[in-house]
């Protein structure tokens, strides 16, 4: 199917066997050098179609770069799975549009709200480990970044999430709806799994499968379940886009992957071109358990595994870039106006689907 509105390049797409889409540069000329797949992920309760506009922005501004999958084989009620549930799907569903596409040779990836822990499962499960000289496997569990494996076989080059709870939902403020009040917060996280199921256990580090600690916290390193660091580490750049205010369902210290003393002061947006953006940083690898004279930094009110989460994160760089839509009429919708899941009623959020693009690697 064509579609042509908007300008510039003119867009195709076809629905795939598993009920997801691609989208690519109708014009043979630009489709002949496309090596760059672009896997977009949903969040819970989310489909293919969140992403519809993003998808298209991408293709017509690079037509002849990119090759965007937009994933729905976690559609809807399967979001409720459990992000390694979810985590396996994708994986499935990343190899088979490899297939039909064997010209690709790098890889991207650009997730929503849960859709970027799955991610960040995903891309564990696919990782392929490059060999040192005698042969030997490259770990992802120290802090070093200079070895690089691939995804599915692809150079992995970006990374990004929107608005993802990388630090779970549990912690003070990190689910704004419930205002900050602890006793909400502590009921919530024992009815989660009500509503939510097995995501909503993970979500909340309530998970303890056979005795396991909680899935994010083994996200943190390379175990049996999958390559976890060095998949995330293997990427040339990864990214965190967070909602300042407004977002009720993430909060901003969990999508940003902060302290509550590391959140930034923001005034206005840092370039006219991107209105709702108003800060950026960039974060070098670290050891957060120590500050620069070796000593065990403070926790900042952080809870023990919230504080671990943060630290086990932190041993890869960061681009962050925060994001606020304090003046927009719908802005207590900024969960999904940040992903544009609706141009009729998000179309605030379009010039950060632009930043995002005008910073894309290819």
């Amino acid at each position: 199917m064509e579609n042509g509105v908007g300008g510039g390049a003119v867009v195709c797409s076809a629905e795939t066997a598993n009920g997801g889409e691609d989208l690519y540069s109708c014009k043979a000329s630009d489709a002949s050098s496309v090596n760059h797949l672009v896997v977009m992920v949903h969040g819970i309760l989310g489909s293919a179609l969140d992403w519809k506009f993003a998808a298209e922005r991408f293709v017509r501004t690079l037509p002849d770069k990119v090759y965007v999958h937009c994933s729905e084989r976690n559609a809807s009620k399967l979001t409720l799975d459990g992000v390694d549930v979810m985590g396996d799907r994708l994986a499935k569903e990343v190899v088979e549009v490899i297939k039909r596409k064997p010209g690709l040779k790098k890889i991207s990836f650009v997730s929503h709200s849960v859709g970027g822990l799955v991610a960040r499962y995903t891309i564990g499960k696919l990782y392929e480990s490059p060999k040192r000289g005698n042969g030997e496997e490259v770990s992802g569990n120290d802090c070093v970044e200079e070895s690089k494996g691939t995804i599915a076989g692809l150079e992995p080059i970006n990374f990004i999430t929107v608005a993802t709870p990388h630090l779970g939902s549990r912690g003070n403020k990190q689910v704004p709806f419930l205002f900050g009040v602890p006793a909400f917060e502590r009921v919530a996280g024992l009815v989660i799994h009500l509503i939510f199921r097995r995501t909503g256990r993970h979500l909340f580090l309530r998970d303890d499968d056979e005795g396991k600690p909680p899935l994010l916290k083994r996200m943190l390193e390379d175990n049996e379940e999958g390559s976890f660091m060095s998949a995330l580490r293997s990427f040339e750049r990864r990214v965190a886009y967070s909602n300042v205010g407004y977002d009720h369902i993430v909060g901003w210290r969990t999508s940003s992957i902060r302290r509550n003393s590391e959140l930034p002061k923001w005034e206005d947006a840092v370039d006219e071109k991107y209105p709702h953006v108003v800060f950026e940083e960039r974060c070098k690898a670290c050891d957060k358990d120590q500050d620069e004279d070796g000593h065990t930094m403070g926790n900042d009110g952080l809870d023990e595994l919230e504080e671990e989460l943060v630290n086990g994160l932190s041993r890869v760089s960061w681009e962050k870039v925060d994001v606020s839509f304090h003046t927009s009429k719908l802005k207590f919708a900024a969960h999904s106006i940040i992903q544009v899941k609706d141009l009729s009623m998000h179309s605030d959020g379009a010039d950060v689907i632009q930043h995002m693009i005008d910073r894309f690697l290819l």
